[in-house]
This record gives structure tokens, C-alpha cells and sequence, in this order.
């Protein structure tokens, strides 16, 4: 498949509360989450309010320009954490690709590019996986080192200086 990476911008909000809803790890076996699941609030902010500050890409299929999959990372502090939080200074990684596209390196892809762009902006991000989803294997061969486990949550990070 043929795709193309751009920045992302704030009219590609409603396409990143697809991608939020589908960065939901779901066993296989097991019944997906509702959808309304992404607007409660330990979820939501990690796409409400998307601003040009806010630093992500997007995969668009050169075929019919529709969106495929999005990374974007969000700073969080200690008073508002999110699931991968590792301190004030560290942003936290969300990615997700339409599942139809999947397993065509397009997620790697994305990754790299957005490390490419973030690495003389902060000194590490994190993320939040869990041990099971395969996407925890490419996080390993990408160089994100496991930090915390509780369960089969898992926090990594990646060090970027």
C-alpha cells in the first residue's frame, strides 16, 4: 500500500477519536470496548483540544486519500497523568492504524518519523501497552526499555538524548 505522512492538524481531530478508539488493546476473544468508552476523561485528553502545539502524524492512503492510522504524543503532568506518565517532561506516545491496514509497517513508519521530529524537542517519551499486545514487541525493537509493570500494563520509554 501507497501512503503518504503529513503533520497532523486540528481538522484532523475527529479522524485521531478513531485512532484513540482504536489504540484500545482488545485480546483476541474478547468483546471491543463501546466507543463511548474514549470520551471518559482519562481517555479523552488524550485528543481533546488538539492544537497546532500538539506534535503528531498521520498515514493517508495515496489511492483514495482517506486516513489510515495517526501517532501523536501529549505532554501530561502529575496532577493529570496519563497511563504511560513518567514525569512533567516526558510526552506520552499514542498510535493507532485502522485495523484493515495493519501489519504493513505503516505504524514503524510512523513512529520513526515522529521520533525524528521530537528528538531535539524532548529528552525521552513514554507509553503505555500492554504485555500481550503484539505492538509491545515493536516498541522493544524500537528501543523503548520497560520502566513499570502493574499487571499486564506496561510503561515504556524511550530515550531520545
Amino acid at each position: 500500500m501507497c501512503y503518504i505522512i503529513r503533520p497532523l492538524e486540528p481538522s484532523d481531530e475527529p479522524f485521531l477519536w478513531e485512532m484513540l478508539y482504536q489504540a484500545i488493546y482488545v485480546p483476541t476473544g474478547t468483546t471491543p470496548l463501546p466507543r463511548e468508552i474514549i470520551y471518559q476523561p482519562e481517555l479523552a485528553k488524550y485528543v481533546q483540544d488538539w492544537t497546532t502545539n500538539d506534535i503528531g502524524l498521520i498515514a493517508i492512503s495515496e489511492s483514495n486519500q482517506t486516513p489510515v492510522g495517526a501517532t501523536w504524543i501529549r505532554l501530561f503532568n502529575m496532577n493529570n497523568p496519563g497511563y504511560g506518565y513518567i514525569n512533567d517532561e516526558t510526552p506520552e506516545l499514542s498510535i493507532a492504524v485502522l485495523p484493515e491496514y495493519r501489519n504493513q509497517g505503516i505504524g514503524t513508519r510512523l513512529i520513526l518519523n515522529l521520533l525524528e521530529i521530537v528528538k531535539d524537542i524532548y529528552p525521552a517519551i513514554s507509553l503505555s501497552v500492554s504485555s500481550d499486545n503484539p505492538a509491545f514487541r515493536l516498541y522493544q525493537h524500537l528501543g523503548f526499555e520497560v520502566v513499570s509493570q502493574s499487571d499486564n500494563s506496561v510503561t515504556m520509554k524511550k530515550n531520545l538524548k
